[in-house]
This record gives C-alpha cells, structure tokens and sequence, in this order.
C-alpha cells in the first residue's frame, strides 16, 4: 500500500511561493498558519493523503476585473477591481471589500485565507472571500465616490449573491459606500436581498455592527483573563489605532474596568496616563469620523504627551490591543511589551504582528491572542445580520451583543481545546485558533470528495 510521504515546512513553502511569486503578505500568513497545523496534519493522515492544507492555500477562484469611472473634472479614470473567492466548504462566500490604494492580490489573498479560519471559529456557516479596489476614497468628492462605487458594482455583480458571496466593509469601505454599492446591486438585478452586510438600518443593516469588532476583542481578551483568574478590571491598556476598531475597543475595554492610556494614527500616538474616559473618546470619535483631523489634536486638548512618528509599544501596560494594521508590532518592540511587564495581547487588525514578534510572546509564554480568533466579532455580527435579513426580523441590541459575546466565549473554548499545552497550564491561543478553524473547514472538504 503507498503511503503519503509526511508534510515538511520548508517543502510546503518551496511549492507555495512557487505558486504564487511576489505575494509576500499571503505567504507570511500560510506559513505562520502552517508551521502550527502541518504537525496535526501529520498526526491525521486523512488530511495528508487529500492534500487538505494545498487545497486551503488555493483560492476557488480570483476574479481580477477593470473599473472605470468619471471624476468631477469629466476626466475618465480607470481602477482595478478584485474579488478572491477562497473557500465555500462550510458556506458562501463572506468577507470585506477594501479600497485603499495599497490594494494587491497579495493582501487580499492573505486576508482570504485568514478569513477562511475566522469565519469557521465563529461556527456560523460561512465561507471565506476578500475583494477591494486600489482606489482611495479619501479626498474624493461624494459624487466621485459614488460613480466609482457603482462602476465597481456593476462589475461584482456578476459575481456575488446572496447564496453565492456576501461582501462587507473594509477599510475604505464604510456604510456610503456600501449603501451605494447596494442600491447598484438593487436596481442591477431588481431584488431585494441580504447580498451585502454592513448596510445603513434604514435598509437591513443590524445593530451593534460597527462597534462589533472592537467589542469582540475585549470580550476575547477578558476570556483569557478570565481563563487565568483574572479580569481587565484595573488594568492598563495601550491601544493602536483610531478608527473603528480602535474607537470601539476602547469603549468597551473602559466599561470593563480597564484604563486605556494611547491611541494612534500614521502620524504618531498619544498617551494619556489618566486614561482615555467616555468624555475624551466621544472626542476622539468626533475628530476622526467627522473632522478627519490628526490625534495631535487630542494631546493638544488634553495636554498630554504626542509622540510623532512613533508606535505606542514602549508605553508600560499590562494589556496590549494593536487595532491598527498588519505587521505594526516587531520583533523588537514586541521585545519592549515583555520587558514593561505585559500580560497578554489581543490582535484587533489583522496581522498586525510579525511571525518574530508572535514568537516573542509564545517564548515568553504569554496569552497572544491571534486576529482570526479575537477580532472575529466583525464578521460573526455580519454572520447575524445575514440571519435577520433571511428571516425579515431585526434583532435588539442586547439580543445581539449577548449573541455576539456567545460567540466569542465559543471561540475561545475552541482555542483552550486545541491549543492546551501538556502541563495544562498555558494555552498556545495561536495554535489553538489555527487548528480549531482548520478542522471545521477540512472535515466539510473531506465530506465533499476531491473537487
């Protein structure tokens, strides 16, 4: 009988980046997700002889199509679109559009994939898709936003539905632009469907959405706090980050007791050693969803200390929330956190730390709280609005922050299962969310046959 030679690392890597050159942001998230699975795919041969973990690395299908657009001097534009289909095993599609001038199929393939896992951890059936657009809604007029959203929307429609792929908002992507995409959709195929989420409540958007994310991870992060005796109650948090998932993070790590003393732009953090309160995020939500002013501002206010250019982990805390962007935490400043004392970390942003800095935090054994697992609250209220779109019924706020604080409690069971190390005293919360989403998704494949 022949057997299936065993899965090493270095000969998974050598295919993937064979497969897909120049895509560094996709390779750094396989591999980080790989180097934890490729041992239980070993100890599992049904994976190993179906090739399971290659199948996941291979998106269904990339769609990669041209938009074109009028801006207001009636000069003609042209963008490109993308959508990534990666996985519908457990089912359709879902996942954020991005528009962003940063945009390549490298981040959106690694999005893609680490989606697949977030999505199964919430074990809400839903597939896993990424898209976007390399155009910049920032300083563009509405009616350029609009024209290009509706150009980008005839394209996807094609492509999407509400059985088929469901999109959402990303950065750049907020409720205008996903109102927009939405009524092109609407009048497109003259139907009124959940196609995507993230919409306005006046037309089957849910609650608690926009806060989901950042509510999600300091649910997450109390989880592990509490799984270790303690809470967030007293502790001192150092944020990253502004925008949504910062803003909402914050909100709900302060009425958790925590005292959160930075957050941050491109431009620089600002620390507050008295701690951000509602007054002073009320502020800060104010100068960065309506003024769209810098947070020097809010130092300037407050009277406390702007550190230009700079990230805030030098800053002594015992809690760490990077709500930013992928790869803002270092090997060296992750170095910095443990040597201030820090407790544990929950990752808002997606990949926001390297795969040095992750191994930072595992040597030093403590909880670091990967982004497919602690910032999933997103796309598990995306998951509900879904629902109650299915069903004609809107859900309350209580209704579904109890829901959504279910979901992440079950995420975290997930991670202790799959991730408790042999002396049962420290969880590998890495190793538990990459193999608790990986086996939900390669069971349904397994189910399915080789297709």
């Amino acid at each position: 009988m022949n057997s299936t030679p065993e899965l090493t690392l270095e000969n998974f890597r050598e295919g993937l980046v064979k497969r897909n050159p120049g895509e560094p942001e996709f390779h750094q998230a396989v591999m980080e997700f790989a180097e934890f699975v490729i041992p239980y795919i070993n100890a599992n041969p049904k994976y190993l002889k179906a090739k399971i973990l290659e199948r996941m690395t291979e998106p269904d299908r990339t769609i990669i199509f041209r938009v074109v657009w009028e801006d207001d001097a009636g000069d003609i534009r042209v963008n490109r679109g993308y959508r990534v289909q990666f996985n519908n095993s457990i089912g359709p599609y879902k996942g954020g559009l991005r528009f962003h001038h940063s945009v390549n199929l490298s981040i959106l393939k690694f999005l893609g994939f680490e989606q697949t896992f977030k999505n199964s951890l919430t074990t809400l059936p839903m597939g896993s898709g990424k898209g976007g657009a390399d155009f910049n809604p920032k300083g563009k007029s509405e009616r350029e936003v609009m024209r290009f959203c509706q150009s980008f929307m005839t394209e996807l429609s094609k492509h999407i539905g509400q059985d088929i792929d469901i999109p959402a908002g990303d950065i750049g992507v907020g409720s205008r632009e996903i109102s927009y995409m939405f009524g092109q959709y609407k009048r497109l195929k003259n139907e009124f469907t959940g196609t995507l989420t993230g919409k306005s409540l006046e037309f089957g958007g849910s609650l608690i959405r926009k806060e989901a994310t950042g509510y999600g991870c300091a649910y997450f992060m109390e989880q592990v706090m509490n799984h270790r005796g303690d809470s967030i109650k007293g502790k001192v948090c150092v944020v990253s980050g502004s925008g949504n998932v910062a803003q909402f993070a914050v909100e709900k790590i302060t009425s958790l007791g925590g005292r959160v003393v930075t957050m941050s732009d491109s431009s620089g953090f600002i620390h507050d050693p008295e701690g951000i309160n509602e007054e002073k995020l009320a502020y800060i939500i104010d100068l960065k969803t309506v003024r769209r002013g810098r947070i020097k501002e809010y130092a300037d206010k407050y009277n406390c200390k702007f550190f230009e250019g700079e990230k805030p982990w030098s800053i002594k805390c015992d809690l760490a929330f990077p709500c930013a962007t992928q790869n803002e935490i270092d090997e060296a400043a992750a170095r910095e956190l443990v040597k201030n004392g820090l407790k544990a970390l929950a990752e808002g942003a997606n990949m926001p730390c390297t795969g040095e800095a992750i191994n930072v935090f595992l040597d030093a054994k403590i909880p670091f709280a990967p982004g497919k697992a602690a910032n999933a609250g997103g796309v598990a209220v995306s998951g509900l609005e879904m629902t109650q779109n299915s069903i004609r019924l809107s859900w309350s706020r209580e209704e579904l922050e109890g829901r959504l604080k279910d979901i992440m409690s079950g995420i975290h069971k997930q991670c202790v299962t799959y991730g408790i190390e042999e002396d049962g005293n420290y969880v590998n919360y890495v190793k538990g969310a990459n193999i608790g989403g990986f086996v939900k998704v390669a069971d349904a494949m397994l189910a399915y046959g080789v297709i």
